[in-house]
């Protein structure tokens, strides 16, 4: 009985599309961050890449529960003196609404070089439109 090897020639990536309309930010994120990391399938190792592609649409009709809309600061420093940036999660919204969801999913990807890779393979749209619709009809053939 041997131990059974997998390797990145392996691997079969997928593509899943996922509406985030009307749903919770830190449930979609994990929902998404597993697809990512390739955590659902049978041949999953902690040391590959073995995920799939995911498109997120409808990222600007994301939603928080409780006060967070108006609580939630997303917070970065230039490295300057003075420069620190402050924005809540409404204004944040309207104007970048593809940073929160790829913000929440990357921090629940690990904080490496496999993590980069990752990320990669997430695809965020503020609408309905996106160009990956022929990558994700081959998926429904098959």
């Amino acid at each position: 009985m041997g131990t059974n090897v997998f390797s990145a020639k392996d691997i079969k990536r997928g593509w899943y599309l996922i509406d985030a309309k009307d749903q919770i930010l830190g449930r979609l994120a994990t929902q998404v961050a597993r697809l990512l990391m390739g955590k659902q399938k049978p041949q999953f190792v902690p040391y590959l890449d073995t995920g799939d592609f995911v498109v997120v649409v409808n990222a600007g009709k994301v939603k928080v529960s409780g006060k967070k809309a108006m609580q939630k600061q997303y917070v970065h420093h230039s490295g300057y003196p003075g420069g620190l940036k402050q924005e809540s999660f409404d204004k944040l919204l309207q104007r970048k609404p593809n940073f929160i969801i790829e913000h929440a999913v990357k921090g629940m990807l690990p904080k490496n070089k496999l993590g980069k890779k990752m990320i990669k393979k997430l695809k965020v749209f503020a609408d309905e439109n996106h160009p990956f619709k022929k990558q994700l009809e081959l998926k429904e053939n098959k």
